[in-house]
């Protein structure tokens, strides 16, 4: 596998990913991925607030849930989209000014690049992810989520299949959106590189589709409280609905 990370110009309000994209990328080949940050999808859509607002009051404005109590670092822990993120994802970085929120329907933006791209292109195999940056528990450092996919399969599916030694696997699904988001954002940085753009090349278990992801395919991906692993810490905590 080959990630190439792509240097852009500086985005600012005003951009469109049409000109980031039509600028920065020369070609896409059959089996590629492409991934780009959610925060360029953000920017070039305008979800960016002001620098005197409030970005207390715009955590509580973004967040599905918040959790009461304690806040290391100054920041909040909240759920947004089924994913446990500090400040509802809000952003101070790489922007000249303000904030920047999460984008408003990324897995629309993720649809309407995939159809994009692949007539551009003329390539019928095309993955497209946009990712973010996330903390891990009991973990220093971020690594990258997937915040939508389009034009592969998201999971790989182990249940039922035997390990090495012939044994059933019980529960066992790989998360392929995750994990090429993951190498991506290492590939492209989280500082001054101006590389919010890779392309993924040459993974082998990869399926793709010639069809955006259904909402049941969408929904398969996320998990309950009650069914989490982490129900017993996740149940307990004192999260607030917004």
């Amino acid at each position: 596998m080959k990630i190439t990370a792509i240097k852009t110009k500086k985005i600012v309000a005003g951009d469109t990913l049409s000109q980031i994209l039509d600028g920065a990328i020369k070609e896409l080949r059959e089996g590629d991925v492409l991934a780009i940050t959610s925060k360029v999808v953000s920017i070039c859509e305008g979800s960016i607030a002001a620098p005197e607002q409030s970005k207390e009051r715009l955590v509580i404005e973004e967040a599905d849930y918040i959790l009461e109590g304690d806040r290391p670092y100054g920041m909040a822990l909240t759920i947004k989209r089924n994913i446990i993120i500090p400040n509802a994802g809000i952003d101070e970085s790489n922007i000249e000014s303000g904030y920047v929120l999460w984008p408003k329907d990324p897995q629309k933006t993720a649809n309407e690049l995939w159809t994009y791209l692949r007539a551009k292109y003329n390539v019928k195999n095309l993955g497209i992810v946009i990712t973010d940056s996330k903390t891990t528990p009991l973990r220093r450092g971020t690594t990258g989520v997937a915040m939508a996919h389009c034009g592969f399969t998201a999971l790989n599916n182990y249940i039922g299949k035997s390990d090495l030694f012939g044994r059933p696997m019980q529960v066992s699904m790989a998360n392929v959106a995750e994990g090429l988001a993951a190498t991506a954002v290492l590939v492209m940085g989280e500082g001054s590189e101006q590389t919010p753009v890779a392309v993924i090349s040459g993974s082998e278990n990869i399926t793709f589709v010639d069809h955006i992801p259904s909402k049941e395919e969408l929904d398969v991906l996320n998990i309950g409280l009650d069914e989490d692993i982490y129900s017993p810490i996740l149940k307990n905590a004192k999260w607030r609905k917004l």
